[in-house]
């Protein structure tokens, strides 16, 4: 039997990503085999095809950074789920695919009477702003905050994250998208044709107590610059290759040496595991029974139509996120 998966022939635009035939095989050892549902189109599955990113595959390679679905067979030695289990699973890699083999012990399971497409945009995009808020720094009522980049999936999420600390947010968006900053009470800046700097200085004379930064390291002295003393930036955007990085980590070096009372930080899902995240997982599936928090999905397209899901992130246009589904849940 065979099932279809999307590759990354090469680094380049969305034509690079290729519909290829696998065999299903048993899964191994320690492994569940699921049948993917659902796959959230991120940021981060762009930089990987592109190539904006250090320590990458080699291509071929299949992008799709976390996943929904149901377990379809389990190999030796797995007790911690069954075949007909709801599971959901950060995996860096391999999502765009109708099955992906996991190990079982890095599976979090997912309450049935969640919606697919809600929840498995929780497993990244969610994730961060919910860590970055909560274990990163630690933010309480009343708090002043600037989110930059805060229209797409992850900076939706901090919106309805904050609004739910009570947070008060401040937002870097195209005017077309200010009125989503709105619904969620934070006060939106036009990044284009504001400087955010001087209107935040005259917003907020006293400084920030946090920036949240999901944009690249040219935001840092800015985000700096709107900071009260003791006010700390979290930065949470990958760089772009391995100088990239070497240089983002000589900037956290430099900028935390100043005498100023400022801070900065940075905060990344790749290197985490089960056992670090779970907890914060079940807490936002809860959210989300609750109707606290209700991710803002702007498309549903079939997996199989990966490329053209990444067509329309790499527009600029998408307010929230884009999710990949099985046929039969576009039905519904």
């Amino acid at each position: 039997m065979k099932y279809k998966s999307i590759v990354a022939t090469q680094r380049g635009g969305p034509e690079v990503l290729q519909i290829v035939e696998n065999e299903l095989r048993a899964p191994g050892n320690g492994e569940a085999r699921i049948r993917i549902q659902a796959v959230p189109v991120v940021q981060d599955d762009v930089a990987a095809r592109v190539g904006n990113r250090p320590f990458l595959p080699k291509t071929p390679f299949l992008p799709g950074y976390a996943i929904l679905g149901m377990v379809d067979a389990v190999g030796e030695g797995v007790t911690e789920v069954a075949v007909g289990d709801r599971v959901a699973a950060l995996t860096n890699f391999g999502g765009y695919a109708e099955y992906i083999y996991w190990k079982a012990k890095q599976l979090v399971h997912v309450p049935e009477k969640l919606d697919p497409a809600e929840a498995v945009v929780l497993i990244l995009n969610y994730l961060v702003p919910l860590q970055v808020m909560h274990t990163v720094v630690r933010v309480k009522p009343g708090d002043r905050v600037l989110i930059i980049g805060a229209s797409g999936g992850v900076g939706t999420a901090f919106l309805q994250l904050g609004k739910l600390a009570g947070l008060k947010m401040y937002g870097l968006a195209s005017p077309s998208k200010h009125k989503v900053l709105a619904d969620y009470g934070a006060i939106p800046i036009d990044y284009h044709t504001q400087n955010f700097v001087q209107v935040l200085r005259q917003a907020e004379p006293a400084g920030l107590d946090y920036v949240f930064n999901g944009m690249g390291e040219e935001y840092f002295e800015h985000g700096l610059a709107v900071l009260r003393r003791g006010g700390e930036l979290v930065h949470y955007g990958g760089p772009q290759s391995l100088a990239r990085f070497l240089l983002l980590v000589v900037k956290f070096v430099l900028y935390n040496l100043l005498p100023n009372g400022k801070k900065i930080k940075g905060y990344g899902t790749h290197t985490g595991n089960i056992a670090q995240f779970e907890g914060e997982w079940k807490r936002l599936f809860q959210l989300l029974d609750e109707g606290k928090i209700r991710p803002i999905i702007t498309d549903k397209l079939p997996i199989l139509e990966a490329r053209k899901a990444n067509e329309l992130l790499e527009s600029g246009q998408v307010i929230g996120n884009i999710v990949l589904l099985t046929p039969e849940l576009l039905k519904k």
